[in-house]
């Protein structure tokens, strides 16, 4: 099954590429895999308190994933899984593509700022000609009947 890989952080945009990732995974028989990255430099503190830091991120994540994962089973039929990984984005994300051979196609949200689409998508479109796979990018402000009219 070829899954879609989106990439779950506090960002807006990232509400657009999960229902793009979603909806696409629902008509195409697809599955859907949630990337959420902690930065090296929120564990830059003693162990004890760099591990109680990592515990909570992981319950953040987990938390903010469960929203997300309820509404594709619910409304999609799509079981997402998660994957949790520590490092640098760019890096973790062409990790998991490369572990992962059933990820097929890389879902990004673009941003609306007027400083660009954000720093995720910048730096993985400069890599995109040696990706083992295309990506998406998802307009951050696309209504959300648009997107469901695309997919």
């Amino acid at each position: 099954m070829r899954k879609f890989l989106v990439v779950l952080d506090d960002s807006r945009e990232c509400l657009n590429a999960m229902r793009f990732a979603a909806l696409r995974a629902a008509h195409t028989g697809g599955g859907v895999q949630v990337l959420s990255i902690i930065p090296p430099e929120e564990f830059q503190h003693w162990m004890g308190v760099a591990d109680l830091m990592r515990a909570e991120a992981r319950e953040r994540i987990e938390a903010h994933f469960e929203v997300f994962a309820k509404w594709m089973r619910d409304k999609q039929g799509v079981n997402p899984e998660l994957i949790i990984r520590e490092g640098d984005p760019v890096a973790e994300i062409l990790a998991q593509v490369k572990e992962d051979p059933a990820v097929g196609i890389l879902v990004l949200g673009a941003g609306t700022e007027k400083s660009g689409p954000g720093p995720l998508v910048t730096a993985m479109t400069r890599s995109s000609g040696s990706l083992p796979i295309p990506i998406t990018i998802v307009p951050g402000d696309m209504s959300k009947e648009r997107l469901e009219s695309i997919t």
